[in-house]
């Protein structure tokens, strides 16, 4: 059998004071949130509830760790928990809403703990990739083993997704370029997905449609131009997180992980880094079917040749965000057979979406050619 899920309501708001204005925030909630956004909204008029601000507690993709500090700082009387950042603040949020039995949020990535949901959670998205506020997935490194680790659990499931355009005019270009080319691998990959639905699909479809027209407008245009189409790119995230929160992604977010597990590179980046090999991979050992059709759409997309369409989507993605090969980051080569070889062992729940199975040398060959 295969589901289609979509467990959250979803508000979409012109304006950040818009959405403060038509809520009754007070006692019982807590603001989750970037120093940035701070800063910029709440800076010279707090909100009426307590607020924590995630770099407080450390910088950089959630750890365990700082989860399990953020949480003891938790007032008592919370009961629901406004998120408003990119991916990292909503994902600490995910994995606060769901109490520990042990107090370690480390031994919900373990297996050690059964989880209980503690918070209701309102998901504001900061970002456009990782579409968190739709789905009931988050990530994080386990502190003091340097590994990353997905968690998926329907408990994690935002109650209100809410979607303001004008949260991202804030983003530098890099940001924005990294998180929403995560975006478009979400879309694809859930595409692919043996567990594609007739609903993921077209979320899918209009979710690549999207970030492609966009990146298309930006390379003729130029950098400076992207706030211009940030609805669609915060509308293409949002598609993508609802794609994949049923048909989920596949081995390249299993093969990043001990890229920014291992080396911190930024999730949407790493992401990248094994992206084209990983789909050339894909196209040779199963040129037919689902396969077929990623290529008809992005050809009708990109106004290429079928035969050409992934070429030409790894070109346009490459001027948005030019890739660097895994040497360049510190990587050794003899490294790489021992990430594949992990990732086999740890990252079965994002193997299991691939669209056509890997051996352990395939996953070592992506790397090696992305190296």
């Amino acid at each position: 059998m295969k589901q289609f899920k979509l467990c959250a309501t979803l508000q979409f708001y012109d304006t950040f004071q818009e959405f403060l204005q038509e809520h009754s925030f007070g006692m019982g909630d807590l603001f989750l949130i970037n120093q940035s956004l701070y800063d910029r909204f709440f800076r010279s008029v707090p909100p009426p509830c307590p607020v924590l601000v995630t770099s407080t507690y450390g910088s950089g993709e959630p750890t365990t760790d700082r989860v399990d500090r953020i949480r003891a700082d938790i007032p008592w009387d919370t009961r629901r928990i406004i998120a408003v950042g990119g991916g990292t603040v909503i994902d600490i949020a995910k994995m606060l809403t769901l109490q520990a039995p042990s107090g370690h949020t480390a031994a919900l990535f373990l297996g050690q703990d059964a989880p209980v949901r503690r918070y209701e959670l309102y998901a504001v998205p900061a970002t456009c990739g990782t579409g968190s506020e739709v789905t009931n997935a988050c990530a994080a490194e386990i502190s003091g083993l340097q590994m990353k680790r997905g968690l998926n659990n329907d408990l994690m499931f935002p109650a209100v997704s809410v979607l303001i355009p004008e949260l991202l005019w804030g983003l530098s270009f890099q940001v924005f370029a990294t998180s929403s080319i995560d975006a478009l691998i979400h879309a694809a990959e859930s595409f692919l997905s043996p567990k594609a639905t007739p609903h993921s699909l077209l979320f899918s479809r209009e979710a690549i449609r999207l970030l492609l027209s966009g990146y298309r407008y930006l390379v003729g245009t130029g950098q400076a131009m992207w706030t211009r189409y940030a609805t669609d790119f915060l509308l293409a995230s949002n598609y993508a997180g609802i794609a994949f929160s049923s048909a989920g992604c596949g081995p390249v977010h299993a093969l990043s992980y001990p890229l920014g597990g291992g080396y911190h590179i930024p999730h949407g980046e790493a992401n990248q880094l094994v992206f084209a090999d990983t789909f050339c991979l894909y196209r040779e050992k199963s040129p037919g079917g689902r396969m077929r059709e990623l290529e008809k759409l992005l050809a009708e997309t990109l106004d290429v040749s079928a035969s050409r369409s992934l070429e030409a989507l790894f070109a346009l993605v490459d001027q948005i965000h030019p890739r660097k090969p895994l040497r360049d980051y510190g990587i050794k080569a003899e490294e790489l057979p021992v990430f594949a070889t992990r990732v086999m062992k740890e990252q079965q729940r994002l193997l299991s979406n691939s669209y056509v199975p890997f051996t352990v040398s395939e996953l070592a060959g992506i790397y090696q050619a992305a190296y």
